[in-house]
């Protein structure tokens, strides 16, 4: 039997959960309340990794990261992804300086062999620290990977709903039965709140505490010759990675920045770092600085399942989104679909938070 199902946050989580939902035939509606990827997902870094390494609760979930894309671009082979490796120093992986959000934290640490730094990158002059080579690591545009995601789960039968923004849940006694929009009500089976940084305020509505805040960062765009950063670069200073049009990515921490003024002076300082490990190169420009707002769970874990004793409600919320979206989103459709937990997630649930979050 198939479930009714509304998916709230059209971000690349959001999107990957309505395609997999679809694609085993359940009735999706996806709604946002601007168009697909406009939120965190639009100012991410973008990076595919996966940890050499990884105690983390969500090793099970992260070390399937790489092979999901893959299977994803079987599927549907108009996803581009560039598989150029990346080349990280020790002392990154720490998720200190990850910048956007898919940046060295999200690959755990850094992970390959020791590297050959001039024949990876030829222009790069290292920073101090073992450099490491992972070749198989991945880096996307995430605007175009969640509109084709959108894209193919509408050909599948999805629903798509943009400019239409979730004012609530709703709640009949312990179950969600919907979603109040300003439209009116559209009920459901079972409603996945994908929103980011937004899903703690839509469960609070109908008092489910989701411990998940705003975590600021900065995402820098330069622009330069085609050809001047071969892989993703990361190291204690510098994370940058180069677009095949020239522009280049670079991901910052985020230090109180309140207008476009001081954004414009973080760029300045991004370009002046950058001149510094890759010399010669006169012709970077600054193109934009903008702040991206992650959602950021209390404990840093990703927060995907049931809520026990709240039927019908499905969180799907995480810090490095692009990251996990292919194997978080397949594997959340399963469990809608089927009802049988998928043991890669068992680290993810919301229930390790507690009971006491209900009102």
């Amino acid at each position: 039997m198939s479930n009714r199902v509304i998916v709230v946050g059209a971000g690349i989580v959001g999107a990957s959960l309505a395609y997999h939902l679809a694609a085993r035939g359940q009735a999706v509606t996806l709604l946002d309340a601007g168009l697909p990827a406009a939120g965190a997902t639009g100012s991410s870094f973008a990076w595919i990794g996966r940890p050499e390494t990884c105690d983390l609760p969500s090793a099970p979930l992260r070390f399937l990261a790489l092979d999901e894309y893959r299977r994803l671009q079987r599927e549907l082979p108009g996803l581009r992804i560039s598989w150029s490796g990346s080349l990280t120093w020790d002392g990154t992986g720490d998720d200190s300086g990850d910048g956007s959000g898919e940046g060295s934290g999200e690959a755990g640490r850094p992970g390959g062999a020791a590297a050959d730094v001039r024949a990876i990158e030829p222009v790069l002059v290292p920073g101090p620290g073992t450099p490491h080579h992972a070749p198989d690591d991945g880096a996307l545009d995430p605007v175009e990977v969640t509109e084709l995601l959108v894209a193919a789960a509408v050909e599948r039968g999805a629903e798509l709903r943009v400019g239409t923004p979730a004012i609530g849940l709703v709640r009949d006694g312990s179950a969600v039965t919907g979603v109040r929009t300003g439209a009116g009500v559209l009920p459901a089976t079972t409603v996945v709140v994908a929103a980011g940084a937004g899903t703690a305020t839509l469960c609070a509505g109908i008092g489910v505490e989701v411990p998940v805040e705003s975590s600021p960062a900065v995402l820098v765009r330069l622009r330069a010759t085609p050809g001047l950063v071969r892989t993703i670069v990361a190291g204690p200073e510098l994370e940058v990675r180069q677009r095949p049009d020239g522009t280049l990515l670079l991901p910052l921490a985020y230090e109180g920045q309140t207008n476009r003024a001081a954004l414009q002076d973080t760029a300045e300082a991004a370009r002046r770092s950058l001149l510094r490990f890759f010399p010669g190169a006169s012709d970077v420009e600054i193109v934009s600085a903008e702040i991206g707002w992650r959602p950021m769970p209390a404990d840093g874990e990703p927060i995907v399942g049931t809520e026990p004793g709240m039927s019908g409600l499905y969180l799907a919320v995480m810090h490095a989104g692009v990251t996990l979206a292919a194997a978080a989103g397949r594997l959340a459709a399963e469990e809608i679909t089927t009802g049988v937990a998928a043991p890669e997630l068992a680290g993810c649930r919301p229930d390790r938070f507690g009971r006491d979050r209900f009102v």
